[in-house]
C-alpha cells in the first residue's frame, strides 16, 4: 500500500513525518474545489477535502490511501482564507487581534471506493496586536500563504495567547483524529512504525 498526501503544504509533509508515516508520495489537487455556498465552517472543510481526495484518487491504483485536508480559519461566522494581498492580510490580523477565533480542517482518508471524512475545531486567543506589529509581521511574508493570514508554527506564534484544543489542527492537520483515521484503514501508528497490519 502506497500513501499518497494529496497536498503540497510543507507543514502537513512535516506532521505526517512526525505521526512516523516517512514514505509517502505527494501529489496536491490540482483542480480548483468548489463548494456549495452557505457551508458552515466544519461543512465547508469537509466537502472541500472530500473533492482534494476524488481528484487524486483518480489517479491512484486501487490500493494507495489518500490523505487530504483542507484549513480555515472562522471568526463571527466569516471564512477567513488565504489573503490575496498585504492589505488584506492587515485586515485580518485587525479582526484576530485580542479576541478568540476557530480553526478548522476536514480530512478525508480514501482508498478506492472507500472513505471517511472528519473535521477537528481549535479555538485559538490573539493577544491584542498594535497597527505596528500587524505591519511588521505582514512585512515578513509568512502570512500571505495561510488561512486567516498568520502561521502558528512560525512568528505567528508570537501573536497567539493561548489554544484550545489540537495543536498541530492550526498547522493544517489534526494529528490525534488522523492517527484514529488512519487505524481504521489499517495503518498503526504505533505499532510496526506506521506498517499496515
Amino acid at each position: 500500500m502506497r500513501i499518497i498526501l494529496a497536498s503540497q503544504s510543507p507543514r502537513r509533509r512535516e506532521l505526517l513525518e512526525r505521526m512516523g508515516i516517512t514514505e509517502f508520495e505527494i501529489r496536491p489537487a490540482a483542480g480548483e474545489e468548489r463548494a456549495e455556498p452557505g457551508l458552515p465552517p466544519a461543512g465547508l472543510v469537509e466537502a472541500l477535502s472530500r473533492q482534494k481526495a476524488a481528484e487524486v484518487v483518480a489517479g491512484a491504483a486501487e490500493d494507495d490511501l489518500v490523505i487530504a485536508a483542507d484549513t480555515v480559519v472562522a471568526v463571527d461566522g466569516d471564512i477567513l482564507g488565504k489573503p490575496r494581498t498585504q492589505q488584506q492580510a492587515r485586515e485580518m490580523l485587525a479582526r484576530l487581534s485580542g479576541r478568540a477565533h476557530q480553526v478548522y480542517t476536514g480530512v478525508t482518508l480514501r482508498r478506492g471506493d472507500r472513505e471517511e471524512t472528519a473535521h477537528e475545531c481549535t479555538q485559538v486567543h490573539f493577544r491584542p496586536l498594535t497597527p505596528e506589529e500587524i505591519a511588521a509581521y505582514v512585512a515578513t511574508g509568512e502570512p500571505m500563504d495561510k488561512a486567516g493570514a498568520y502561521g502558528i508554527q512560525g512568528l505567528g506564534s508570537l501573536l497567539v495567547e493561548g489554544i484550545s484544543g489540537d495543536f498541530y489542527n492550526v498547522m493544517g492537520l489534526p494529528v490525534c483524529r488522523l492517527q484514529a483515521m488512519l487505524a481504521r484503514f489499517g495503518v498503526h501508528l504505533l505499532a510496526r512504525g506506521g506498517q499496515e497490519q
